[in-house]
């Protein structure tokens, strides 16, 4: 049986339920051979997930998912295998668009308050962890508090960019991002790319991302369909990136997505992993 893996999961440090061990024994109980953590905008829980992977079956592969803006739209860019000595410049460099973060997260809860919606940044906050929360923790409050019928319908109505309360963080540049991620090392990699932007915007974007050293794009990916996959990879070609894939596993915040497998069907090979952590430094 050929080997798989999963490339793109999440952790409590971001905005997942399972924490970074817990991540690693379901994926040597699943069978992957390789996981990656890669947690919006923050490296904290890699020390502990990769300690896991000291005694697991699984290789476990650090990194990270960078929340950046092209032409006013949001992408997301991974980053793969970085070094240990690395991990806190990439909080560094991440440190103001976290504090522009926790800005948006007051003035999106302020308004839901004065609008009379019961919610306050503190119970936010202690659902995540910490200050920087994401929409999703902002959801699974308003939800528990009966506000939303689920998560999708919160996104869909109070959380949607446009509707008055959320206004999102400035954000760093896609292009600084991967300029970034290549100094230090790793493998910088589109997340969803089809997801965020369309064919043709891809054509403008990947030329500009593969100037700054873009590596790879996505094209094994929970949510997309079989024309979508088809589509990634004919990009890829074209571009001549490599590809990547995961889950976006987030555990009981996402529980139509499982871990290696996305909705049932998904399929990462271990060849991907080779071929990432080929483009890095890494050497570990």
């Amino acid at each position: 049986m050929e080997k798989r893996c999963d490339l793109h999961s999440h952790s409590t440090c971001s905005d997942g339920t399972l924490k970074p061990a817990e991540l690693v024994a379901l994926a040597e109980k699943l069978g992957l051979s390789a996981l990656a953590l890669t947690d919006h905008n923050t490296t904290d829980g890699l020390k502990e997930f990769m300690e896991a992977g000291k005694n697991s079956t699984v290789i476990t592969v650090p990194g990270c998912e960078f929340t950046t803006e092209w032409h006013k739209k949001e992408v997301h860019i991974v980053g793969l295998f970085f070094r240990e000595e690395n991990w806190k410049e990439v909080d560094d460099f991440l440190e103001l668009a976290n504090l522009a973060k926790i800005n948006s997260n007051e003035k999106l809860i302020k308004k839901l308050s004065e609008a009379g919606y019961e919610i306050t940044f503190e119970e936010v906050a202690d659902l995540a962890g910490n200050d920087l929360f994401n929409r999703s923790h902002v959801a699974r409050v308003l939800m528990k508090k009966g506000y939303v019928e689920t998560t999708t319908a919160a996104f869909n109505t109070l959380l949607k960019e446009g509707n008055g309360f959320y206004v999102p963080a400035k954000r760093i540049t896609s292009a600084a991002a991967v300029r970034f991620i290549k100094t230090w090392g790793a493998t910088a990699i589109v997340a969803h790319p089809l997801l965020n932007l369309t064919p043709e915007e891809l054509r403008e974007f990947l030329p500009e991302m593969k100037e700054a050293g873009l590596d790879a794009m996505e094209t094994e990916y929970t949510e997309f369909t079989p024309e979508m996959k088809k589509t990634a990879v004919s990009l890829a070609e074209e571009f001549s990136l490599k590809q990547s894939g995961g889950s976006d596993y987030h555990g009981a915040a996402k529980p139509w997505i499982e871990l290696g497998k996305g909705r049932g069907n998904l399929f990462v090979p271990f060849s991907f992993y080779e071929d990432m952590k080929a483009c890095s430094d890494y050497d570990e």
